[in-house]
């Protein structure tokens, strides 16, 4: 089935578009929604924002993460047990999206969304402030339904391409999505790594199947890595490495918002590129 065209384009299409301009990569920082507070999510992606982020991931807890390595797992955990359930999520960042010009997309489970209703899902999150979803564990058989359903609410939706994927595969996937397309740099579960991800061969191999920005995730932990992804690819997306940070300042007492600015800068100083993609390829 063809998908039918999202109405006008929405803050992530625009975020990207900028950074092509620019002749930079994207940072996209993840972050859990409630941990370590709710209260000051408001607070937490505005501070990514100044930090350099052009989209933020927002992770919505579950309690079966998938693909997610401890530190994320342990993040989902503590907001669960603190009573952040996806309506209080909606509602904190209903009231945050104002002060916000950063595009923000739902990393969610398809159980939650089955759980609450595929359409009625997507307006929700819509209606909350979402320009887009990450749906890590849909499987490409039910890709197309849920773009389609995605792109009817005006929202970009996200489909993910590891690197063990087949070719043919990978470009259906890149074909069912919308906003960008989220390729792993490494096979297995999230977490932080030391050596910087070799993704030149695998993001060469999708260029041709998409002009969508391809952004890359897992292990990528620092500014050389969000560099080493930029060169290849048009963004760099940040997890386990900022919510470890953000978890063990607040364990210190510290100012939690201030590190996560101060993180995202020290990322964001990776976004210019040494190497130049081409204009083929659909990318910046």
């Amino acid at each position: 089935m063809s998908l039918p065209e999202r109405r006008d384009t929405n803050r992530i299409d625009r975020a990207f578009a900028a950074c092509r301009e620019q002749r930079r990569g994207a940072l996209l920082p993840f972050v859990c929604a409630g941990d370590p507070s709710l209260d000051m999510l408001g607070d937490l992606l505005g501070a990514l924002e100044r930090g350099g982020a052009s989209v933020i991931e927002l992770g919505i807890p579950f309690s079966d993460p998938i693909a997610d390595g401890p530190v994320i797992a342990s993040a989902m955990y503590r907001a669960l047990g603190k009573g952040v359930t996806t309506d209080a999520v909606f509602e904190a960042v209903s009231q945050a999206r104002g002060g916000l010009d950063v595009g923000l997309t739902a990393m969610v489970s398809m159980s939650l969304v089955y759980a609450r209703g595929v359409e009625r899902f997507f307006r929700d999150a819509r209606d909350a402030g979402f320009d887009g979803l990450v749906l890590p564990d849909c499987p490409l058989e039910e890709g197309q339904d849920a773009s389609s359903a995605a792109s009817e609410a005006g929202l970009a939706c996200t489909l993910l391409v590891s690197p063990t994927t087949p070719d043919d595969r990978a470009a259906a996937i890149a074909k069912a999505s919308s906003g960008f397309v989220y390729m792993l740099a490494r096979s297995g579960i999230t977490g932080e790594r030391s050596d910087a991800p070799r993704i030149e061969a695998p993001v060469g191999r999708l260029r041709p199947h998409t002009r969508l920005p391809i952004a890359v995730g897992f292990g990528i932990s620092t500014a050389e890595h969000v560099r080493a992804v930029c060169d290849h690819a048009d963004g760099a997306i940040v997890g386990s490495a900022l919510v470890k940070r953000l978890e063990t300042a607040s364990e210190a007492g510290r100012d939690v918002v201030a590190e996560a600015e101060a993180f995202a800068s020290e990322l964001s100083v990776g976004l210019i590129r040494m190497v130049s993609v081409l204009p083929t390829a659909g990318g910046l």
